[in-house]
């Protein structure tokens, strides 16, 4: 979504003081061997702390809830709600948020977004106990999706520094970093059950507190602002024309909404549905963190399957492999079968993870067969990569946003299932519906042959 539209050198460092960066050309070699490249991982690797605690705050509420037993006098749908409104709030900010990094820079909207999950931790640190009101937990739950959008102005402000060859994988490694803050919060919820018991819940905000500080305070001494970036002018309303935009919302709804959707809802529903074997919130916390762990892994796999076979066939069959495995969900549940039911929830995370991956790589290779295919009608190479890249930057906003909306969507349709048959069966049924959707469309847009066919998607 944004661009750089200067090149540059960067600005010497005077006596042991760094200085700002007074200009900035990643894509020159002999500038980014020198000096650009170490600059770049320096400001890679404080982000991908930064956005990992951002994200470890959106997913507070996925271990909250665990905590929140019978002297809270709350209802199983009542808490798919306070993990549904994080997941609703997070995906609206994530737009503005990406559009602050060249408004601001980088580096001071990670600290401003650091600083601003201080306003769900503090109060949750201080007000959660039996008495609370649920009209208080409700907005100490929305407040907590200030965290679902340092992914996003993470992501932009990366993009940035490194050029367009490194990009991929420097676009992959922060946001598997940061969506690994998924399991870490929730194992820090499980050290805290098992040690300070389930009457403590008020300990796990406590301890991203000072994290939150660190990250602020690493964003203030190590990250840099770029000069020169400035959002493209019209582009989300060029983006917001093309079909290839909602196609891909679309996907990514179905990738990372689930992703981020069965990491909210997964030890509510484990507690649901196997009453006797996790009777405790220590019990089902002990297994929430595996499938949030291994669909963050698994994501830069999916990536670079991609770049070898392309985008496009490998997310039509993983889409294939998670109504497969809501299939099999489905199945074990009826079947009374927890190890089924374990292997398929897992191969879900497994597989949204991969199918992050993968749907992000379609998007710049939607946009680079257009542009081939526009510069053979018009001669001019250079102006179509420009749109391209123009275009394909604003849609990787809009499906983000967009994709995050799943999450409410998972939540929602778990909660509707068990207030209306006390099962999670008709959940289940819609997400191999909804899966079905995703494959039919990769396939009729993407790999169906003929004229319309776009290359190397």
């Amino acid at each position: 979504m944004s661009t750089l539209v200067s090149p540059t050198t960067l600005a010497p460092a005077a006596a042991g003081r760094r200085e700002p960066i007074t200009d900035w050309r990643p894509e020159d070699p002999e500038f980014w061997e020198g000096t650009g490249a170490p600059v770049a991982r320096r400001n890679l690797y404080v982000s991908i702390f930064a956005e990992h605690v951002g994200f470890s705050v959106w997913s507070l509420w996925s271990v909250m809830v665990l905590f929140l037993g019978p002297e809270y006098g709350i209802d199983p749908a009542g808490k798919f709600l306070l993990t549904a409104v994080p997941a609703a709030l997070g995906a609206v900010l994530r737009l503005p948020y990406t559009l602050a990094v060249v408004r601001f820079g980088g580096r001071n909207w990670t600290v401003v977004s650091a600083l601003l999950l201080l306003v769900p931790a503090v109060p949750m640190a201080l007000l959660i106990e039996p008495g609370v009101s649920y009209a208080t937990l409700m907005v100490l739950a929305c407040l907590a999706g200030v965290g679902g959008g340092n992914f996003a102005s993470s992501m932009a402000n990366i993009n940035l520094f490194f050029p367009e060859r490194l990009k991929g994988r420097a676009l992959g490694l922060n946001a598997g970093g940061g969506n690994l803050g998924v399991p870490a919060v929730q194992l820090v919820g499980l050290a805290v059950l098992a040690t300070a018991g389930a009457a403590y819940p008020r300990l796990v905000p406590a301890v991203y507190l000072p994290l939150i500080v660190l990250a602020a305070l690493a964003a203030v001494r190590w990250l840099d602002n770029i000069p020169g970036a400035r959002n493209e002018p019209g582009a989300l309303r060029a983006a917001a024309r093309e079909p290839h935009t909602w196609v891909m919302s679309l996907l990514y709804v179905g990738t990372f909404g689930s992703f981020i959707g069965f990491g909210f809802a997964f030890g509510q529903v484990l507690q649901l549905q196997f009453q006797d074997r996790f009777p405790t919130a220590v019990d089902a916390a002990w297994l929430t963190f595996l499938g949030p762990l291994v669909g963050s892994l698994i994501r830069p796999l999916g990536g670079q399957l991609a770049d070898r076979l392309g985008g496009a066939r490998v997310t039509f069959w993983n889409f294939v492999a998670m109504a497969a495995g809501a299939g099999l969900v489905l199945y074990a549940a009826r079947d009374r079968s927890f190890p089924l039911y374990l292997v398929g929830f897992l191969a879900l995370f497994v597989f949204s993870g991969f199918g992050n991956g993968s749907t992000y790589k379609m998007i710049p290779a939607i946009f680079r067969a257009r542009a081939a295919a526009e510069a053979e009608l018009t001669g001019d190479r250079a102006a179509a990569e420009r749109r391209a890249r123009r275009l394909s930057g604003a849609l990787i906003g809009i499906a983000g946003a967009v994709g995050a909306s799943g999450g409410v969507l998972v939540n929602v349709a778990f909660r509707q299932s068990f207030l209306a048959s006390g099962t999670a069966d008709a959940a289940y049924l819609a997400f191999i519906g909804w899966y079905a959707l995703c494959f039919a469309v990769t396939w009729v847009v993407y790999l169906r042959p003929g004229r319309r066919k776009l290359a190397d998607v």
